[in-house]
């Protein structure tokens, strides 16, 4: 039971300790303070504004719906008709448009270009040129062949050019390969 306790505390711990996790906690606090902002620009602001070259402020637009429109003076509740106040829906839009355009060019632009110049400085090795298994194989050959001519005293005629493949001398070494004869891979006819 412990262990299963340990277990979900170690995986709760893993998911609170994810970057993104953490990142988006952060972006919500900012988020939350901003729009506040935003908020109190657009009607401190915005809305003046709209009411200055319109008749009313921005909030107040309204049309009717179901004619007539009657308000009460004292309580400013609608007595008859269906009124539809766009204005501050108008004003909710223009609030998310500002948040948003703040939050991509002061907080998103930025970390994009900090991410693609950390990715820049962080270039990977190129790799190096494949080397074919025909080529391998002859390398190996070759290095056999030179080791055996330096070990029993002999310089002549122990070595291949790398390009030649060596078919028709490789052929009678593996054939005494085969039967028991000769140790290890010569290049020399028998």
């Amino acid at each position: 039971m412990e262990s299963e306790k340990k277990g979900l505390l170690t995986g709760f711990k893993e998911f609170l300790m994810r970057g993104n996790v953490v990142e988006l906690a952060v972006a919500v606090v900012i988020g939350t303070a901003f729009s506040k902002i935003v908020d109190s620009l657009v009607k401190g602001l915005i809305n003046p504004l709209v009411g200055a070259i319109g008749t009313k402020d921005l909030e107040k637009y309204s049309f009717c719906l179901k004619a007539p429109c009657e308000t009460s003076k004292t309580t400013g509740e609608v007595t008859s008709g269906v009124p539809v106040n766009w204005g501050p829906v108008l004003s909710a839009t223009l609030t998310f448009l500002i948040t948003a355009a703040v939050v991509y060019f002061l907080m998103i632009l930025p970390m994009t270009r900090y991410k693609e110049r950390l990715a820049a400085k962080k270039t990977t090795p190129e790799a190096p040129p494949e080397v074919s298994e025909v080529d391998l194989l002859t390398e190996i050959r070759d290095l056999l062949a030179s080791e055996r001519g330096s070990s029993d005293g002999r310089s002549g005629g122990t070595e291949v050019a790398a390009g030649s493949g060596g078919s028709a001398d490789t052929e009678g070494s593996l054939g005494q390969q085969r039967d028991g004869g000769g140790r290890g891979v010569s290049t020399e006819k028998p």
